[in-house]
């Protein structure tokens, strides 16, 4: 049995354990308000019981907790090379996502400028132009030039229809320019969430990354304690006492947060014979 089998066995155990004790409760609860327990005066007993319990049914369900951090992480672990490569696809995924939403917003974006531009160079145009026709009209009229009065006048008619056709154009613009930021707003929206979704994917990944070489660092660390207890133990028997190896201080990985220092290499190093340490 592996150690996932292992730890969900005792987890089911620990839940059949608190279910049992959730059971017990609620006569005891029941027994309180019987008249035989309250005039024999047995309510503090009675609520001892059920302190008790739900001290252990609390103590129970932290268990089942870390259990199943454990086993979130172990399980993780064991299916490491899937998981990562179904990061890695989803983060490519939403990368494509963000870089095709960036050229949409570059064009609205390049488009929007574009019809604002235009719509304020029509506008101010045509205000000239009729402003000029105006200032033709009046300069013909104090100079008492009859044709110029006349052209002047048709070319301010002129001016005032265009004006107002560029003032209709000018207000279509705005509906336009008005539904083009709607949609570049939107268009950010949705390059935001495909940030923080590959953001989001990319720490998962991470985590994962880094929770498996935890378990890299730990399983040299082992190895170098084997090859560390072979030459603590071929230094004693040569009589050399092995100072430096008493320095040792590899600290663990992971959820438990120990170290493995010399005595980790003398434990070892009484397990080899002398047959063992000269099997190079």
């Amino acid at each position: 049995m592996n150690r996932i089998e292992q730890l969900k066995g005792e987890r089911a155990n620990k839940v059949t354990e608190m279910e049992t004790l959730k059971k017990e409760i609620p006569p005891f609860e029941l027994a309180l308000q019987s008249k035989d327990v309250i005039n024999n005066g047995r309510e503090s007993t009675i609520k001892h019981e059920i302190s008790s319990r739900q001290i252990k049914i609390d103590l129970i369900d932290q268990q089942i907790f870390q259990l199943d951090q454990t086993l979130d992480r172990l399980e993780k672990l064991a299916s490491r090379e899937s998981l990562m490569e179904g990061y890695i696809t989803d983060m490519a995924n939403w990368m494509a996502d963000e870089l095709e939403l960036n050229g949409k917003r570059q064009s609205l974006s390049k488009r929007l400028e574009e019809i604002r531009q235009q719509a304020q160079e029509e506008i101010t145009n045509a205000r000239l132009a009729e402003t000029h026709a105006a200032t033709a009209y009046a300069q013909a009229v104090a100079w008492a030039d009859v044709e110029g009065e006349k052209a002047a006048s048709t070319d301010a008619q002129n001016a005032a229809k265009n004006l107002a056709n560029a003032t209709e154009q000018h207000r279509r613009q705005h509906l336009i320019i008005t539904a083009l930021e709607q949609e570049l707003a939107i268009v950010d929206r949705h390059i935001s969430e495909a940030k923080v979704e590959h953001q989001k994917i990319e720490n998962i990944a991470l985590r994962l990354a880094h929770n498996a070489l935890e378990e890299a660092w730990n399983e040299a660390a082992q190895a170098l304690l084997d090859v560390g207890g072979k030459l603590y133990a071929a230094a004693q028997l040569i009589g050399r006492d092995p100072v430096s190896l008493m320095k040792l201080d590899i600290p663990e990985q992971g959820e438990n947060f120990g170290s493995w220092r010399w005595k980790e290499l003398a434990d070892r190093g009484s397990q080899h014979s002398i047959r063992n340490l000269l099997a190079m």
